[in-house]
């Protein structure tokens, strides 16, 4: 026949320490084993499973949340409200008739009031806690953008350096004046002549002016005299009349031009 199942040899074959008064080692857990508190926590750990960490939740579950308590309270404010409605009625119904009921129905009425207030402020306190975590969830995504931005611009200037920038501008300016001075020097005309001064020339044609002035004073009085202009003689012949007026407006024109010529 089995023996009853003891607690003790329970406890023992799950591996936990069983003092037996009296003992001398007085210590949990089987022979050889560590101290008291090590043998038990190790033991209540593969009974129970170790305690695992809550994680606490995202300001998204907490705005969620908290809309939802705002609206269980909005509707407990509606509730109240129309209680209140009911009770001021209730004590205007009995009036003097029944001061009793109207007296419990006032008194109703002010602790409904009272808990109307604490859902108000409650209401606002939880609105506040909302407005807040929305601002800085907002916040946060600000930052975190503006950090990826500030990445990519560093990324984007990472291969720049400000010398050598310096150093390609430089470069590009240079290049620019030597494109110039390729342009003017095709513009320039080339050909013969290009090194006569022009000083010299113009003392040359100067001299020629004096030489060809010079000798037209020379020339003056040998010059014959050119023979006087002789004009055409008047005609001896009558010249034919002209036609014979057509219409009156031809003789107004005449006698106008007439006085004009007058």
């Amino acid at each position: 026949m089995m023996s009853p199942w003891c607690p003790k040899e329970g406890l023992a074959e799950a591996g936990l320490a069983v003092m037996i008064p009296g003992s001398k080692a007085e210590a949990y857990g089987t022979p050889g084993g560590g101290g008291r508190g090590e043998v038990a926590m190790s033991g209540l750990g593969r009974l129970f499973g170790r305690e695992k960490k809550e994680r606490g939740p995202t300001p998204e579950e907490a705005i969620q949340k908290l809309k939802e308590t705002e609206k269980i309270l909005i509707k407990k404010q509606e509730f109240l409200e129309q209680k209140i409605e009911q009770e001021l009625q209730t004590a205007k119904k009995h009036g003097t008739k029944n001061k009793r009921a109207a007296l419990q129905a006032l008194r109703r009425k002010k602790r409904l009031e009272q808990q109307l207030a604490q859902t108000d402020g409650t209401l606002s306190t939880l609105e506040f806690q909302r407005e807040a975590i929305e601002n800085a969830t907002t916040n946060a995504e600000v930052l975190r953008t503006m950090e990826l931005a500030a990445q990519g611009m560093k990324k984007a200037y990472q291969d720049m350096d400000i010398d050598k920038v310096d150093e390609l501008m430089a470069d590009i300016t240079e290049q620019q004046e030597v494109a110039q001075q390729i342009s003017d020097a095709i513009s320039r005309p080339v050909g013969f002549g290009d090194d006569v001064d022009e000083d010299e020339l113009l003392e040359e044609l100067e001299e020629l002016e004096q030489e060809e002035l010079a000798r037209e004073l020379l020339h003056v009085g040998d010059k014959e005299e050119e023979p006087p202009v002789t004009l055409p003689s008047v005609p001896s012949t009558r010249l034919p009349a002209g036609p014979a007026p057509k219409t009156d407006e031809d003789e107004e024109a005449l006698k106008q031009l007439a006085e004009w010529v007058s």
